[in-house]
């Protein structure tokens, strides 16, 4: 067990320390990021050294259940695909400059039109993708209006990852918790909009309290011209596969689909339907080369390495130690907590995977505590950079733009606002679980 504990936190104390240094490799000219390594590492150790069996964690990538990783990849990865094409034929940049144009020169309401913008789009897609499409444009916008963008960024991305927790889909940790308990799409939607609405909510009166003033004062002298849209077939067919592949994961359980197969088949459909448009067109496919090399690939060693280390903890008696320990009071406040704390010293994603196999463990079955857990990866994002993908590649894209926001700023920002949020989205479980 010692060894196991160890290799453990030296993965994750390695990998924190890559997220901050941000270190990448070129390949084609192509940044690629190897944040990774420490837990890949590890996981190698940790199979050479016969702590994890390896029979085991073959028997738990092939095993065909529900919290298999490589699925949840699949999902995952299949469903940014979706996304990252409508940003890449700029309609998520054509929602943002319409926000801008009905909220004038009124700081406050450009402010809260933009976070509930974000709010709606990220419950059908997810935090990441927002992050990476909205982040760039706020930044631009700013520049171009003369006025301060972090009120407005750091709006955005407390909007991404509170509301990510109203659907499965929405962060990748929801995905493996909830899959994980085999808790269906419409279950979770009907037990976590509650939460979600009273953490939302929250959230944006803190923010407004804090930026109230500022936005206030702010004179707002951007161009406020609505972008066009060049590719409108290429628009109309992409929002077709998102909303389908959505509704289609909301009846799977009914119909008895796998959500990993359904969001696969739609990002292959996608892919056919765009070439066959652009030979038509008598075009290069350029936005789908653009979505391949924008998607996260670099989290399935990640994913798969964190998986393999918790699996040894699991084997070790680790998680069942840790089922016990959370067992002790009150379950849904524990784990809440747990969660959101855990996440800001391993990252969100291997965090769910830890707390998924903690769940396992438990005497007894409840799905409070996936939802508390939930909760936790999702608002634990924004205490620090390191909570989740979503704060890394938030923080690389300011550093990108110039806008100075460093380690100790982040985590100030994080406590007042993230602290209250998760009590409001803790209590709105407490009432959704009655019903």
């Amino acid at each position: 067990m010692t060894l196991t504990i160890v290799v453990a936190v030296l993965s994750c104390i390695g990998v924190l320390l890559l997220v901050l240094i941000r270190p990448y490799v070129k390949i084609k000219g192509h940044k690629v990021a190897i944040y990774y390594l420490p837990a890949l590492v590890g996981a190698i150790i940790l199979m050479t050294a016969k702590n994890v069996d390896f029979s085991f964690v073959a028997s738990s990538f092939t095993e065909n259940t529900a919290v298999n990783p490589l699925k949840i990849l699949v999902l995952f990865i299949s469903m940014t695909i979706l996304s990252i094409y409508l940003d890449e034929v700029g309609f998520f940049r054509y929602l943002a400059t319409l926000a801008v144009k009905r909220a004038g020169k009124n700081g406050i309401a450009l402010f809260t039109i933009l976070y509930f913008t974000v709010g709606a789009i990220t419950i059908v897609t997810s935090n990441d993708i927002i992050i990476l499409t909205f982040s760039p444009f706020i930044c631009y916008f700013a520049k171009n209006a003369k006025i301060n963008p972090l009120p407005y960024l750091i709006g955005e991305f407390v909007s991404a990852n509170t509301w990510s927790m109203a659907l499965i889909i929405g962060n990748p940790t929801n995905i493996f918790l909830a899959t994980g308990a085999s808790i269906n799409f419409v279950d979770y939607a009907t037990v976590m909009a509650i939460p979600t609405i009273f953490a939302g909510v929250i959230a944006y009166l803190i923010l407004l309290l804090i930026f109230g003033k500022t936005l206030k004062n702010e004179k707002i002298e951007a161009d406020t011209t609505i972008m066009h849209i060049e590719d409108k077939i290429g628009v109309i067919i992409g929002l077709v596969h998102l909303i389908g592949c959505t509704i289609l994961l909301a009846i799977a359980s009914y119909v008895n689909f796998e959500m990993w197969l359904i969001c696969l088949a739609f990002a292959i459909s996608l892919f056919i339907c765009i070439t066959i448009l652009k030979l038509i067109q008598k075009k290069a496919p350029k936005e789908l080369l653009r979505c391949l090399k924008r998607s996260p690939w670099e989290l399935i060693p990640f994913v798969l390495s964190m998986f393999i280390i918790v699996l040894a903890l699991e084997q070790n008696g680790v998680s069942a130690f840790m089922a016990d320990f959370l067992s002790k009071g009150e379950e849904t406040i524990n784990y809440g907590f747990a969660t959101f704390f855990i996440s800001n010293i391993i990252n969100n994603i291997p965090a769910s995977v830890f707390l998924n196999s903690v769940i396992s463990s438990a005497s007894q079955a409840g799905k409070a505590r996936v939802y508390a857990a939930v909760i936790g990866t999702n608002i634990g994002a924004y205490l620090t950079p390191v909570g989740a993908l979503a704060g890394i590649m938030w923080s690389n894209i300011l550093s990108r733009h110039d806008v100075k926001f460093g380690f100790g700023k982040f985590i100030l920002y994080g406590l007042v606002i993230s602290i209250p949020t998760l009590f409001a989205a803790i209590g709105g479980l407490y009432i959704s679980m009655l019903f």
